[in-house]
């Protein structure tokens, strides 16, 4: 990946939630606190990550104390850094006792076409809006699709969906997202059964001109139809026709990625490191 690849998404990483957050800093840490409930940024924001401005090295103090500030606030002890741009910190968290994971970056050259993929009959793609009716269970979905790992079919399905839907919208969620899809801060696209069902969903927040595309899943029962490619594509040709130019992503299965490979995303030579965070997983 070039450095100027990098500097962009390293940049957006430092941007982004603060769409919906504010910015606490510990030593060379920095903690995104959310400013309302719910979860509108995929990942968070509830997570720290290193000041990129030649800071002093992140200390085991650092981390203890961006742990606690996170326990007082009743959030995940979540971390995420681009390895390359601290490649010191994950001993460190690691020695803190919390489990970090692997997520390699890809990228989407600006010139590269991605067209819309074919779907199976009945299906439908739509922008949702902050109203559509689709909303709820498009939130709810991600949490059935990324339940296990693998892209096999499985059993969820419409019944399981719609208990997600109630605790999403009891616990805020879906009343929190809605103002950020307002303000274009958060787009989602949806593949939508005739009777308006999501089977797949995907969404991107833009900053400065950049976004990582994330949440791509199917629901279980509708998988192996391509519909997450579909709804990829979608997603690509939304945001570059909003001013988005540059765009990548971030997968946990080879399997995912040769989905991605075939839309023209490459390795970016850049990994995404997270602790303990499950929205990322």
């Amino acid at each position: 990946m070039s450095d100027s690849l990098r500097d962009r998404i390293e940049q957006y990483y430092a941007t982004v939630p603060l769409l919906f957050s504010d910015a606490e800093e510990f030593g060379s840490l920095r903690l995104f606190v959310r400013r309302k409930p719910g979860a509108p940024y995929y990942g968070g924001p509830s997570h720290a990550q290193p000041i990129a401005d030649g800071s002093p090295a992140i200390t085991a103090a650092d981390i203890a104390r961006v742990r606690a500030r996170q326990r007082e606030l009743g959030v995940p002890e979540a971390f995420e850094w681009l390895a390359e741009a601290s490649p010191t910190l994950r001993a460190c968290i690691e020695a803190a006792d919390l489990p970090v994971a692997e997520r390699p970056l890809m990228a989407l050259h600006p010139h590269c076409p991605v067209g819309p993929k074919p779907l199976p009959e009945g299906v439908t793609l739509r922008v949702l809006t902050a109203d559509d009716p689709a909303l709820p269970a498009a939130l709810a979905l991600p949490r059935l699709a990324f339940a296990k790992e693998g892209a096999e079919a499985g059993s969820a399905g419409r019944k399981e969906l719609s208990v997600v839907v109630e605790e999403l919208t009891q616990d805020g969620t879906v009343a929190t997202t809605r103002p950020a899809i307002r303000a274009g801060h958060k787009t989602l696209i949806a593949a939508l059964a005739s009777d308006g069902t999501p089977l797949a969903v995907g969404h991107y927040h833009p900053a400065n001109g950049t976004t990582e595309i994330g949440g791509i899943g199917t629901l279980p029962v509708a998988r192996r139809q391509g519909l997450a490619a579909a709804v990829t594509a979608a997603l690509v040709s939304h945001a570059r026709n909003h001013g988005v130019s540059t765009i990548f992503l971030a997968y946990a299965e080879d399997a995912v990625a040769r989905i991605y490979s075939r839309l023209g995303f490459r390795p970016a030579d850049s990994t995404l490191l997270i602790a303990n965070q499950p929205a990322r997983s």
